[in-house]
């Protein structure tokens, strides 16, 4: 099963120097992310942008898709349905790298929630670097596996509001903790009274950052 969702082509109306991937979140679709993408573009004139729509959507809601489903908010369920849907995550990136003629070094993947979960499990178990994964709003999964799991150590940028009431802000710390641990380049930034959701500030840190590694 190949993804695929909305996409934007490079400003600058060449081939493109770049790929950003953006990786919605639960109940979300990747409709919803390219209006991010359409921000940052500006500042990344020679990159293409895509936002797939994860496998499978939610039973009864119109246009709203899961990488996995949620019913009790557990470690073991989170790492069962992050392994489910990596396979299929990193056929689709590998897919998108080579349609663009690009390597992965010229790769960045953004993850929003459940997509920056996703983000993190697939992009770090990938043989070849991304040159960046920046995480908004979300947490790593299985921490205690990434010792052994872990394939390719891509700076990580985390984005986390203080006031996030859906993921717990303090997972920003854990996962900067683990990620450092496994020697990753791990930053972060701070939302201060910022929900469940992406602030200016966060926005455009995510811009700056991938537009370094990128450089």
């Amino acid at each position: 099963m190949l993804l695929d969702g909305p996409r934007l082509a490079p400003l600058s109306g060449a081939a493109p120097d770049a790929l950003v991937i953006l990786v919605h979140g639960y109940g979300s679709n990747g409709e919803d992310l390219i209006s991010l993408a359409a921000m940052m573009q500006p500042a990344l004139p020679g990159a293409a942008f895509v936002a797939p729509d994860a496998p499978s959507q939610i039973p009864q809601m119109a246009a709203a898709h899961q990488w996995w489903p949620i019913e009790t908010f557990s470690m073991a369920e989170r790492a069962a349905g992050a392994d489910a849907a990596t396979p299929v995550l990193d056929a689709f990136i590998t897919h998108e790298l080579e349609q663009a003629g690009l390597g992965n070094d010229r790769l960045v993947l953004i993850g929003f929630s459940q997509g920056t979960m996703m983000a993190l499990h697939a992009g770090l178990r990938r043989p070849q670097a991304a040159a960046g994964i920046v995480g908004i709003s979300g947490m790593l999964v299985a921490p205690e596996r990434l010792a052994t799991d872990i394939r390719s150590r891509p700076p990580v940028l985390l984005i986390h509001g203080t006031e996030d009431e859906v993921v717990p802000f303090r997972s920003m710390e854990l996962a900067e903790t683990a990620l450092a641990a496994a020697g990753v380049p791990v930053e972060t930034h701070v939302s201060p009274g910022t929900g469940h959701g992406v602030a200016p500030d966060g926005l455009a840190a995510a811009a700056a950052f991938t537009k370094r590694v990128l450089s």
